[in-house]
């Protein structure tokens, strides 16, 4: 079984940015962003106010800039040639005057350099200088490169996927079981999730490393009324007979995610609820039929779109089709979206989640995660989708 990417794949990854980056006349490049950090060298860490950077000198060498706290933790996983620390920030001398320094070491100066922000930022307290301010280069913007180096999954990639997938629908079967009239979401969540978290750490044994959440399945607020806002926060609601709810489910296998969510009832079914419940299942099964290589994200979207003006219903839509998946928290371009022209391809992941939305009433949504074939799409996630397996009894 796969439960991490292999050193081979992420040395072709620095491999394949390198060769990128020098297309365009570059010389050398720095990342600063945590996950791209991740993606080309296996180092997850946590962001804080301490300046972490990845660089790329000209004479194609890697080097880990970072805090000395993270020197040993960096020691461990990264995949560089070469790590230089510093004592902390913000320091006697600030952290981004000490890179400056080993950036001039290392042939850092007066070339031509990419970099995906013009020095270190983070909302955690950090304050410092710009890099273009204390040191001489021409200066590039590589925002994004890396981001669409991860758009195609590897085989490695999805197999993390898949695995992801397999144990949130077990997240999400223990949810279904544990919500009961009267019980606080709360409750319910953290039994599932503790439940499921468990099983999969003992499953997978010792070479499991979530780099993020175990599996882990929720309401997230989106109880009955309160569910008509697509992105609520936990309420400590409780369940109540005629409620839809919304539900979540998902698990970091290596840091790769997979998005479950499926529109439920508690113990009955209106037809007022009925009727919302058929246009998003109907309108995720239309988005389906569009998604295939060479198609434009954006005609995904559009299909969805004029099916819900088509049957009066478009006013209730309040975000897209869909978004791309893998290593960010579930959300990564391209976006199934009428302003997203990215052209499909083979190995893309993403969620396909359509929905409605009605005050007083609630909000309806199915997410799954699928992944583009040569010749059109596989749905991954494969709890039931329809009315009867999603009334709660």
């Amino acid at each position: 079984m796969v439960l991490q990417i292999p050193k081979t794949e992420i040395l072709a990854r620095q491999q394949s940015f390198k060769e990128k980056f020098r297309k365009e006349g570059i010389d050398g490049a720095i990342v600063y962003a945590s996950i791209d950090i991740f993606y080309l060298t296996a180092f997850h860490f946590r962001p804080s106010e301490r300046p972490i950077a990845l660089i790329f000198d000209p004479q194609g060498e890697s080097h880990l800039f970072v805090p000395l706290m993270e020197k040993g933790h960096a020691e461990a996983y990264a995949h560089v040639d070469h790590l230089h620390d510093y004592p902390e920030y913000p320091g006697i001398q600030h952290p981004m005057n000490i890179l400056k320094d080993y950036l001039t070491s290392i042939g850092m100066a007066n070339i031509h350099v990419g970099i995906d922000g013009d020095g270190y930022s983070s909302p955690k307290g950090y304050r410092g200088p710009k890099l273009s301010d204390i040191l001489v280069n021409q200066y590039t913007s590589i925002y994004g490169l890396i981001e669409s180096m991860r758009m195609v999954k590897s085989e490695n990639e999805l197999a993390l996927i898949k695995t992801s997938v397999r144990w949130a629908n077990y997240a999400h079967e223990l949810l279904v079981n544990y919500s009961k009239v009267g019980r606080s979401e709360i409750e319910i969540e953290t039994k599932a999730t503790s439940e499921a978290t468990i099983a999969m750490v003992e499953t997978l044994g010792p070479d499991y490393i979530p780099n993020g959440s175990p599996a882990h399945a929720f309401y997230r607020g989106q109880i009955g009324p309160h569910s008509a806002f697509p992105h609520s926060q936990t309420q400590n609601l409780r369940l109540e007979t005629g409620y839809n709810v919304v539900s979540q489910a998902a698990a970091h296998v290596y840091g790769y995610i997979s998005e479950l969510e499926r529109t439920m009832f508690i113990e009955e079914v209106s037809k007022e609820q009925e009727k919302y419940f058929h246009h998003i299942k109907t309108a995720q099964d239309i988005a389906f039929e569009h998604i295939k290589p060479g198609a434009k994200a954006s005609s995904v979207d559009a299909a969805v779109q004029a099916y819900f003006k088509e049957e009066g219903v478009h006013h209730l839509t309040l975000h897209h089709t869909g978004h791309a998946l893998g290593l960010v928290h579930t959300h990564e371009a391209p976006f199934f979206d009428l302003g997203d022209d990215t052209t499909l391809e083979a190995g893309m992941v993403f969620s396909v989640e359509p929905g409605l939305f009605v005050e007083g009433l609630g909000g309806f949504r199915h997410s799954d995660t699928i992944v583009v074939t040569k010749d059109g799409m596989e749905q991954l996630t494969y709890y039931p989708r329809d009315l009867e397996s999603l009334i709660i009894t």
